[in-house]
């Protein structure tokens, strides 16, 4: 969340915006989000169609925002929208007249996301008018890099919880990580995980830099990550037979942030798809 939200303030160019806000998310006063997707839940500029009007007071916004990251806690909601000259940027404060938020029921309990909805509210103008598509595309590449880095974690640490049940768990006398076909089951999760952490270091290293190489490194990152993310919490939850389908030991916890983090930011398909036409096959 504070990669999406303190990202879109330094990429926006609003010197007045950032020393408005950027302070007191640092010191973690304000907790801010970024509420970009609607209703046909895509994760770009293209799926944008709230619109933003100019009034004599300033603007205001009118539409449904989906999937909005601690969207129900947040006290500053930065929100894309259409104005004619294109995709904007807006501070839109929740306690607001015309906001209304609801949390949204999802897979991974632990990840907490709203809808916000917006009729009328007042907004505040963040960066240039018709400015933010660019400004969109640099945060979804730092924000993608951060989720890949975190489903490269979470494969890790299912691959250390299988570990350990394999050395511990007796059956037939022996250890079950001795039986042949679970050590090949726990090697494929550990090419998978290795791969995916040199794809997240990869990744990590073009945004440090902020190179070139960042849009071409973000979307296989994450696409390759949250593939290995799903691999290693299935086979988890398959290491622990029936154990591992209860709420007894907390594989399901880390089943459900893989296949909700799947689609969190799009698709493995959507990111080779932009990574296809960035480079443009």
């Amino acid at each position: 969340m504070a990669v999406l939200a303190a990202t879109t303030l330094l990429e926006s160019g609003d010197e007045e915006a950032k020393q408005l806000y950027l302070p007191a998310i640092a010191d973690g006063s304000l907790i801010a989000t970024v509420a970009l997707t609607e209703e046909d839940d895509c994760w770009d500029e293209s799926g944008i169609t709230v619109p933003a009007t100019h009034t004599p007071d300033g603007w205001t916004l009118s539409g449904t925002k989906h999937f909005v990251l601690d969207g129900l806690t947040a006290n500053l909601i930065i929100v894309p929208a259409r104005t004619t000259s294109g995709v904007s940027l807006f501070a839109v404060d929740p306690a607001a007249s015309g906001v209304s938020r609801r949390p949204s029921t999802t897979l991974d309990e632990t990840r907490k996301l709203a809808v916000v909805e917006l009729d009328t509210a007042p907004a505040r103008l963040i960066g240039a008018e018709g400015g933010g598509s660019p400004v969109l595309r640099r945060v979804l590449d730092f924000a993608a890099v951060a989720l890949a880095s975190e489903q490269a974690g979470g494969a890790q640490a299912a691959l250390d919880m299988s570990v350990e049940y394999l050395k511990t768990r007796v059956q037939f006398g022996q250890v079950i990580g001795a039986f042949q076909a679970l050590k090949h089951m726990a090697a494929d999760v550990l090419i998978e995980v290795e791969s995916a952490r040199s794809a997240a270091y990869y990744a990590l290293d073009a945004a440090a830099q902020d190179n070139d190489e960042l849009p071409v490194a973000a979307s296989p990152a994450e696409a390759y990550c949250s593939e290995a993310f799903v691999t290693a919490a299935h086979q988890n939850i398959q290491f622990h037979g029936g154990m591992g389908f209860t709420w007894e030991v907390p594989a399901h916890l880390y089943y459900k942030r893989a296949r909700s983090s799947e689609i969190f930011l799009g698709d493995a398909f959507a990111h080779r798809g932009a990574l296809a036409q960035r480079i443009g096959i």
